[in-house]
């Protein structure tokens, strides 16, 4: 060590007074963040890859154990053609009674079981990545039917049934509540179905639920969905003749609002 240099951290005297300090001039700047040899930030990592492998392990021990199961959640919209972000899970909706088959199954695969407290799933992992068994969607149990009604699509090259858009846009929004109402989420995955569902039936089988009425309306009002025309917004519709209103062709100048209505649906 220099002795005309300070020890580092020391704020005393130098070691030797002799010679006046060594001058080494100006400080160097810090590294910039694009320098070479900076270590880069490290950024939230994209599970979508990881998730869509695990999806594929899984399908292809159910597809081996004979019973009927679709593909639900996020991963079933991604495979609907939605582009949406992976990044929990994936969410296998089968029937109860078929259970013990397929947990059997996964574990000589080398799948861990995981069995939690809820009595309407199993959970399961596989090199890291979470997998849900789902016997009950939004509180109404997975039954032959609705996996009957499941389409057959490509997830990454590998071909497994997937719940079909109407049941996919009905459970989702049966599980909306008031402490998981995030529909930022939900709208992109309606945009991209509009054309596939069966809007009716969404309706009949969601209505008691108040958040799905409303995401629903709020479908409504950008245009994803032709208008309803019930109370306050019907009277508007009929005296713009935009809706279902009552009035004929000559007090709104654009046909009987049954017409008008029926030009909104095909253009749904």
């Amino acid at each position: 060590m220099n002795l005309t240099e300070r020890r580092h951290g020391d704020s005393g005297t130098p070691y030797s007074d002799a010679s006046p300090p060594r001058d080494t001039g100006p400080a160097e700047p810090a590294p910039a963040p694009d320098r070479p040899g900076r270590t880069p930030p490290v950024l939230p990592p994209d599970h979508t890859q990881a998730i869509l492998e695990v999806t594929k392990e899984v399908a292809a021990v159910l597809k081996t154990s004979g019973c009927p199961f679709a593909l639900v959640g996020s991963v079933a919209a991604y495979a609907h053609g939605i582009p949406v972000r992976l990044q929990h899970d994936t969410d296998f909706a089968l029937r109860r009674e078929d259970a013990e088959t397929v947990t059997r199954l996964l574990r000589q695969r080398g799948i861990r079981i995981v069995e939690p407290p809820e009595d309407w799933l199993v959970k399961a992992r596989s090199g890291g990545e979470e997998i849900d068994l789902i016997f009950s969607l939004a509180g109404r149990p997975v039954t032959t039917e609705l996996l009957e009604r499941a389409h057959t699509l490509p997830v990454d090259s590998v071909h497994m049934p997937v719940i079909a858009p109407t049941d996919l846009m009905v459970g989702r929004l049966a599980a909306l509540s008031e402490h998981h109402c995030d529909f930022g989420a939900l709208l992109p995955v309606a945009r991209g179905l509009r054309e596939r569902v069966d809007w009716d039936r969404v309706r009949e089988e969601t209505g008691e639920k108040p958040m799905a009425a409303a995401f629903l309306y709020l479908l409504e009002l950008l245009d994803v969905l032709p208008r309803t025309g019930t109370g306050t917004e019907a009277g508007t519709a009929a005296a713009t003749g935009t809706g279902t209103g009552t009035g004929t062709a000559a007090d709104s100048g654009t046909g009987t609002g049954t017409e008008g209505g029926a030009r909104d649906g095909d253009g749904g």
